[in-house]
């Protein structure tokens, strides 16, 4: 199956273990339209390429918490229903997925060398720099939305002070003006 490579296709693809955005080898697989064995034989053909921060093998713990995320269906793990890339897990698994760091993405251009692979590669470089692009702004956002609070706050505990006093009756009691019948 030929998966359409737009970043929001792809981004539905990244997901965040131990802090870093990593893509699955069984995703990365179906991207380049080979088998994940294929995939996996090329990775340990060339394994000093693929140093721990490039990629790793998840553990059971992270793949469970990982399957929590994500709709599990007939044996597939699928990142959305709706989604036009899926990765099928082929029914029970012996060992736990590598997951590909975007160092280790690019390092597979180098491995896989169809013209399938340069174009995914490409496609998927593009996916992480706009994720980057877009958890930058919004921390600004973030940062932003914080001082705006501070600044209100402070504005705003003066007048909440303010209409607490036109609230609250008076200490003492006034001598009332005016006309007594």
């Amino acid at each position: 199956m030929k998966v359409t490579l737009k970043p929001e296709n792809i981004a539905q693809l990244v997901f965040f273990i131990r802090g870093e955005k990593v893509m699955l080898a069984q995703n990365l697989a179906e991207l380049y339209g080979v088998p994940v064995r294929i995939l996996n034989q090329a990775v340990k053909r060339n394994i000093k390429r693929f140093p721990a921060d490039f990629m790793f093998q998840i553990t059971k713990k992270e793949f469970e918490a990982l399957k929590s995320q994500i709709v599990i269906s007939n044996g597939s793990l699928r990142a959305s229903r709706s989604q036009s890339v899926t990765s099928s897990w082929g029914g029970l698994r012996r060992a736990l997925p590598y997951a590909f760091t975007e160092q280790g993405v690019a390092m597979l251009s180098s491995v896989l060398r169809s013209q399938r692979a340069v174009e995914v590669n490409i496609a998927i470089m593009r996916t992480f720099v706009q994720l980057r692009r877009l958890m930058d702004t919004n921390r600004d956002l973030a940062r932003k939305i914080e001082a705006l609070e501070k600044k209100y706050d402070e504005q705003f505990a003066d007048v909440f002070a303010a209409i607490k006093e036109l609230v609250a009756p008076p200490a003492t009691p006034r001598k009332q003006i005016g006309f007594y019948p």
